[in-house]
């Protein structure tokens, strides 16, 4: 594979080190970067990827787990890039467990809530009796990552939110002292308060859920 190393290669050449210290220091120092910026990298990445065509589209799987397994940060945004671009009208059944994978492994907000909206939502909008299954599990999970995942797939659906599906999580997870799930329960009212705000004005009203949630949840209801 020539993929892979050209990529390393070529953010290793265009590594600072200035903006690597920031960059994980922003992300608690969970992660090392390159130190490349997200226009540079996405800039880098996508010549690669036009050079390497064939050979990522053949292997999306197998390339984003290994870039994944990686140190560097911006190695894992890349495999989510591929993923999101190769598995859209793709995914096949047993992608659920890529997806839980990627879910659980190097996790932060800036890469979950990346495959919660565009990976976990899309499979489940192709294999649609699946979600209830996936979304018990991920609730009921002792990963909080995945209980955050469960909350926020919804993200893109609009009109087609399920919104009884949408209350019974934040119902079950509304006492959590978490802040990841308090502040994606705001976020995933919020963002479904702009095709029905009554809705969630009303669940808002009497479902007493922290004070985070709710602020967020009512932050665009007039």
């Amino acid at each position: 594979m020539n993929f892979i190393p050209s990529l390393e290669k070529a953010f290793t050449e265009n590594s600072n080190t200035e903006n690597a210290v920031a960059m994980s220091k922003y992300m608690k120092n969970n992660f090392q970067f390159f130190g490349i910026k997200t226009e540079e990298r996405r800039r880098i990445f996508k010549t690669i990827w036009t050079e390497n065509q064939k050979e990522v589209s053949d292997n999306p799987r197998e390339i984003s787990l290994f870039l994944y397994s990686k140190k560097e940060r911006e190695l894992h945004y890349c495999a989510l890039e591929i993923l999101i671009k190769n598995l859209k009208d793709n995914y096949i059944k047993e992608d659920i467990q890529l997806i839980e994978k990627l879910i659980i492994t190097n996790s932060w907000w800036d890469t979950v809530d990346v495959i919660a909206k565009f990976l976990l939502g899309d499979y489940l909008r192709k294999f649609p009796l699946e979600t209830d299954a996936v979304i018990s599990r991920f609730s009921n999970s002792e990963n909080m990552w995945l209980n955050r995942s469960a909350i926020l797939f919804q993200l893109g659906y609009k009109e087609k939110t399920n919104f009884d599906l949408l209350k019974s999580i934040c119902e079950k997870h509304k006492t959590s002292t978490e802040f990841f799930i308090q502040k994606a329960i705001g976020w995933a009212l919020r963002e479904y308060a702009k095709t029905n705000p009554e809705a969630v004005n009303d669940f808002v009203s009497v479902s007493n859920l922290k004070k985070m949630s709710e602020k967020e949840a009512l932050k665009n209801i007039k």
